[in-house]
């Protein structure tokens, strides 16, 4: 299959750039914010039923992206969407991909999944998988900025998950009621409330300079 021109220019910058994707100290601690807020509040408030058994047997991959610009992110996406496919499910089910030096505005995110989307038909991966999205400032349409809804995809720093359809498919034959997550989630984070939420400690440290 023939690359769109931009999306090829894409990959073969990715493929020269892997650097960008590195284990630096930095790196460590959006890491740890991450799975921090991983483990208290998508699990411990089981935001989400399929989470917790890819966590226990480490199947979650993180990746921190040092793009400081959409193009960048969008070459450190086309890398992590290939290697998730080289390994098998067993070893990396899913990946979160963690930008926290770009698209701070939910607006500018909103418009880089656009992005995001069509590079998935670019590479004859639509279908195969597919990427959720999370980010600090998420804001459900109809929602007020601190409306404490939105905290159910409010993440330490702007995200994009990366999920294979085999294994959301299977999730969903093992819980059948996954069409009821989203109204359970609203309820959940409305007895929670802004202190409850607090009290999770999920906020992430600002950086030291």
């Amino acid at each position: 299959m023939r690359l769109p021109e931009q999306l090829e220019s894409h990959l073969s910058a990715a493929q020269t750039t892997q650097s960008t994707i590195e284990i630096s100290v930095d790196a460590q601690r959006v890491i740890e914010e991450t799975r921090i807020w991983l483990e208290r509040a998508v699990i411990g408030l089981n935001l989400c039923p399929f989470a917790k058994s890819v966590h226990v047997k480490g199947q979650i991959h993180y990746a921190v992206s040092q793009a400081q610009t959409a193009a960048e992110l969008l070459d450190d996406l086309v890398i992590e969407l290939n290697a998730l496919l080289t390994f098998a499910p067993s070893i990396r089910d899913t990946t979160l991909l963690i930008a926290p030096d770009c698209l701070a505005e939910f607006l500018d995110f909103i418009d880089f999944l656009r992005m995001a989307d069509q590079a998935l038909i670019d590479l004859d991966l639509d279908g195969v998988l597919q990427i959720a999205n999370l980010h600090p400032h998420y804001q459900f349409a109809g929602t007020s900025v601190d409306d404490i809804t939105n905290f159910t995809n409010r993440s330490p720093h702007p995200t994009l998950h990366l999920l294979r359809e085999e294994s959301i498919d299977r999730a969903v034959q093992v819980f059948p009621e996954a069409e009821t997550i989203f109204e359970r989630n609203m309820q959940t984070m409305e007895r929670l409330g802004p202190t409850g939420w607090a009290a999770l400690g999920t906020e992430r440290k600002k950086k030291d300079r």
